[in-house]
């Protein structure tokens, strides 16, 4: 099956495997938050047991190191996609309120 569009999630490539994990999912959060039509149905397996549902197209993820993250956020910000962030600040905080803090006192530049 061929899809219009697919999700990519790009990770610095330095950072121990469970903050990479941690932070796909945080921000494949604000896509299946923001975009619509974006979730499928949910699953069901053959005992009738449901399940949640998914993302309707690929998930990609890539590392590279913090000059190519800035360089692929340059290009998606030139091209005016939507975008989520996960700064290394927000391993620090505990919940919501403050991860926007954290995002709020840096500026775009230096990602």
């Amino acid at each position: 099956m061929r899809f219009d569009t697919k999700i990519a999630v790009v990770v610095r490539a330095d950072l121990p495997t469970w903050q990479k994990l941690n932070m796909t999912a945080f921000l494949v959060s604000g896509i299946a938050a923001t975009q619509e039509g974006i979730i499928g149905e949910p699953y069901i397996d053959g005992s009738g047991t449901r399940y949640l549902p998914m993302f309707r197209q690929p998930v990609l993820v890539f590392a590279g190191s913090a000059e190519q993250l800035r360089e692929v956020y340059r290009r998606a910000q030139g091209r005016e996609l939507p975008l989520a962030i996960f700064t290394e600040e927000l391993f620090a905080t505990g919940h919501d309120e403050a991860n926007r803090a954290a995002v709020r006192a840096l500026r775009a530049a230096i990602y």
